[in-house]
């Protein structure tokens, strides 16, 4: 449990810094799918991690202004009666969009996202138990969550 947000945004830096190493793939090396994390590409990967930042982003831009976020609440309705479906539907757009498209929100999404928690209210976020820890998983959690995805997906790629 966080009781600040500096803290808070220090270890979620900390925690993407490794994905970073997706964007020094090749375009081929991020189109190759990868046995060992669950038949993803690179691209899947970074579509995937990048989907859930940009839904923790809107709700970040809601709660800036407002004291609560409805897409926080209907991404967790949407959740817990499909996730697989939710999680396809949230790649798709990735799997479709120009390779220079997605390295370009892959640069840009974690610090937007970083940049609006900022101005979030701590008592919207940090103070709020509910959702911090929507924010962790949709963050720290879950880059945690997919550490063995990004080892099989960068080893393919060095060759091992």
């Amino acid at each position: 449990m966080y009781v600040d947000a500096l803290s808070f945004l220090e270890d979620e830096r900390e925690a993407w810094r490794p994905y970073e190493a997706l964007d020094q793939l090749s375009d081929a090396q991020l189109e190759e799918p990868v046995e060992a994390a669950h038949g993803w590409s690179g691209r899947d990967l970074i579509g995937h991690l990048i989907g859930w930042q940009e839904a923790a982003l809107s709700a970040a831009k809601q709660l800036a202004v407002n004291e609560t976020s409805p897409s926080m609440t209907e991404i967790e309705a949407d959740w817990a009666r499909r996730p697989d479906e939710l999680n396809e539907e949230l790649l798709a757009p990735y799997r479709a969009m120009p390779v220079d498209e997605l390295r370009r929100r892959f640069r840009t999404i974690p610090g937007e996202l970083r940049g609006y928690l900022t101005v979030v209210p701590e008592s919207r976020w940090i103070k709020r138990a509910d959702n911090q820890e929507w924010f962790v998983g949709e963050t720290l959690e879950h880059y945690e969550e997919h550490l063995p995805d990004l080892h099989a997906i960068l080893g393919a790629a060095r060759g091992g």
